[in-house]
């Protein structure tokens, strides 16, 4: 067999699976620390969305106008090559935990605003009713709900994180397909390379999308 998938290609790769599996667990690790810090924006910018503080509320709109609205790679050239000129240096693991964060925290904000607003405004209600704090209201009260309206979507994003992260490749971020391509380059052979490149990232992806249409269906059966 010859050509693009003959068998001393796939040999080939097969000899430095080692090398795939490093960008492997690279990708897992650049990809759990920004899905940490993805919730974390989420929830906060969410929770002030739903307050009544117009400036706030303008700042929290105009960060997700401008993340959602704009490529992500564009954003990570900007951390990239733009924030050494001001004197800040970070490495490019975390450019990437940034920058998958900063843009995929700009959708899970959206899904936290909506997941709060469809919480009956009367649990609120009956919440300051007993005399809870805006802030223990939601903690008690809001989120625990919300977080079963927002799991599936907010699942969804993270399998959207995770495919991002491929785009680290741009600042040599060492994660998978920064492997495959430069291993790929060098060795001039492309079929093996991203048909299991592709399997590696199906090997992640794939268990939590079939975890989000589970969350899903469970939602709507209990709807």
């Amino acid at each position: 067999m010859s050509g693009p998938f003959s068998i001393a290609n796939w040999q080939a790769w097969f000899k430095d699976w080692s090398f795939f599996a490093d960008g492997f667990l690279r990708t897992l690790y650049i990809s759990m620390l920004g899905l940490i810090f993805t919730l974390i924006i989420g929830l906060v910018v969410g929770i002030l969305l739903c307050g009544h503080n117009r400036v706030v509320i303008s700042l929290c709109k105009g960060y997700m106008s401008f993340f959602q609205n704009t490529p992500l790679v564009i954003q990570i050239f900007i951390y990239y090559n733009v924030l050494p000129k001001l004197g800040i240096r970070l490495g490019v693991v975390a450019i990437g935990v940034m920058g998958l964060a900063l843009y995929t925290g700009a959708y899970a904000a959206d899904i936290v605003r909506s997941a709060i607003k469809a919480v009956p405004t009367g649990r609120m209600e009956a919440a300051s009713s007993q005399g809870f704090t805006y802030l223990q209201s939601m903690a008690h009260v809001v989120l625990p709900q919300a977080i079963k309206i927002g799991l599936p979507p907010m699942t969804n994003q993270a399998v959207n994180l995770i495919k991002n992260s491929s785009v680290l490749a741009v600042i040599a971020g060492g994660e998978l397909m920064y492997c495959a391509d430069s291993w790929s380059g060098s060795n001039l052979i492309y079929g093996p390379t991203f048909v299991m490149t592709g399997v590696l990232y199906l090997c992640i992806c794939l268990p939590i999308s079939l975890l989000a249409r589970y969350l899903e269906k469970r939602s709507v059966r209990n709807a």
